[in-house]
């Protein structure tokens, strides 16, 4: 993902968009005003997807991480060592590992099918290219297990396709039928591909956009049956919200603009229940000309009863701008929400938001029956440290997983953690919480104090067929890497 730190200078709307109108509600209120009918658009294609100005920043961003990862291999300090992880797993976990040892791996996807002991993880690898020629770099890396993330196969590229770079992996399993769903952006361009011989072979890749001119940042849901696919990334005008669905297991698509403001959205999770209602959860930054954030961050929930037909968008939250990253982007830490559903439909949120401004962080979680009425919020991350990017799953009858990345050391934002929580309510009540970056050594950026710096926008979760979670995420030495993607399991 390409996060902006002066939007209002990458991107303009060239042209007027037929777009949906939705209906804007507070925390626990009931919308006052009927959804009105999505309606396909299209808007004419512009020079540089994404903005010139956020195509060069992804293009300087991409060579400077290819400049740390042969600076580490230089100086010997790339490859993981695996035997001197000095592992210390919590009770039930299987502790800590590396997915390669010796790449640079950033921002992973993880997805389980709830009926087979597969699982599927892509990772964003900023390595050798995948083939001669007009390969991407970075790439999409597969990995996939046979046997509830215990093992791993051999990693290769899920589509060794033409085009400059290949970013934000997102990863879904149809329960339904195990046919393996998948996005990644080429360039500013999102495209969906399908398995359904567990993630053996793949179809070509699929444009979701239309004729949108660019787009960035999707998140992915899926029906039980795999016929309807939902995508949201956000796109024209300066970051706006878009959804394209499918409503043929991602064979067509067509594209709705959910919302025109001037804040400035990020897609992060979807789900789609048993009785076919769409919530899709969105963090929406305002942006300063040139400081970072400069205003209200937003937690909303785009919500549809009809198969996408109309939407509802509901602000869950509005809180103030996070502390900035003293490194890297000044939004890095800021805007994450994760969203999950359990078998009776009830969602449960989860976002990071500061209680002053540009102050440290916690990750809250409110719950729903509906994806529009929501419980007042409960802090579930230590106060007085740092905290970020929540993933969630749920199943069952409020049986919800949560893991968050935290700062150790009183909000010292060169020591990081992962940390597992869980609730049998909903996310009324949680757990104690449970270190699951476990392993205190063996890589350059790794301590007993914990690693660096959390690698990547975003890291994910899944559970597995048995039951058990099972999450992949990135730690670093720095925002330039170079990192790697780590995997823990409940056994």
């Amino acid at each position: 993902m390409t996060r902006r730190s002066a939007i209002a200078t990458c991107v303009a709307a060239l042209a007027l968009v037929v777009a949906v109108a939705t209906t804007s509600t507070p925390p626990t209120a009931t919308p006052q005003a009927a959804p009105v009918a999505a309606q396909p658009t299209s808007e004419p294609a512009k020079e540089g997807h994404g903005g010139a100005a956020e195509a060069a920043e992804q293009a300087e961003e991409t060579q400077e991480r290819l400049e740390a990862l042969e600076q580490a291999r230089e100086a010997g300090t790339l490859r993981v060592q695996t035997s001197a992880l000095a592992l210390d797993p919590a009770p039930g976990w299987a502790g800590e590992h590396v997915l390669n040892a010796a790449t640079d791996d950033w921002e992973p996807a993880i997805a389980a099918d709830p009926n087979a002991p597969y699982v599927y993880v892509l990772a964003t690898r900023y390595a050798a290219k995948p083939c001669s020629g007009n390969c991407p770099t970075p790439w999409m890396a597969l990995s996939v297990s046979k046997d509830g993330g215990a093992t791993w196969g051999k990693q290769r590229p899920l589509c060794a396709c033409k085009g400059s770079g290949q970013f934000d992996p997102i990863i879904e399993v149809a329960p339904d039928t195990g046919a393996v769903y998948a996005l990644y952006m080429n360039g500013y361009n999102v495209v969906f591909v399908r398995s359904t011989d567990h993630g053996k072979t793949w179809s070509k890749p699929v444009p979701t956009y239309g004729k949108v001119s660019w787009n960035d940042k999707p998140v992915l849901a899926v029906s039980d049956n795999g016929r309807d696919v939902y995508v949201s990334w956000n796109g024209p005008k300066g970051g706006d919200p878009w959804l394209a669905q499918s409503h043929d297991a991602g064979k067509t698509w067509t594209q709705t603009r959910l919302a025109s403001t001037a804040i400035y959205y990020y897609a992060y999770d979807a789900d789609v229940t048993s009785t076919g209602r769409v919530v899709i959860a969105e963090g929406a930054v305002t942006y300063g000309s040139s400081t970072g954030l400069d205003g209200p961050t937003e937690v909303h929930a785009f919500v549809s009863n009809d198969r996408g037909t109309t939407w509802t968008d509901v602000l869950v939250d509005s809180v103030p701008p996070s502390i900035p990253c003293a490194d890297c982007r000044a939004d890095y830490y800021a805007g994450h929400v994760a969203l999950s559903a359990d078998a009776r439909g009830a969602f449960t949120i989860a976002y990071d938001a500061p209680t002053t401004d540009h102050g440290l962080q916690r990750i809250y979680v409110r719950r729903s029956i509906n994806g529009r009425d929501w419980s007042a919020r409960v802090a579930v991350s230590t106060d007085g440290e740092h905290a970020t990017a929540p993933m969630l799953e749920s199943i069952g009858d409020g049986d919800v997983r949560l893991v968050y990345y935290q700062t150790a050391q009183g909000g010292n934002l060169d020591r990081w953690n992962v940390w597992f929580r869980s609730s049998d309510d909903g996310g009324a009540t949680w757990t104690t919480a449970v270190k699951i970056s476990d392993a205190s050594g063996g890589a350059a950026y790794k301590a007993r104090a914990g690693f660096g710096e959390v690698y990547g926008d975003y890291g994910e979760m899944a559970i597995t067929a048995a039951g058990n979670a099972i999450a992949a995420w990135g730690e670093g030495p720095s925002y330039l890497g170079p990192g790697g993607v780590w995997i823990n399991r409940q056994t």
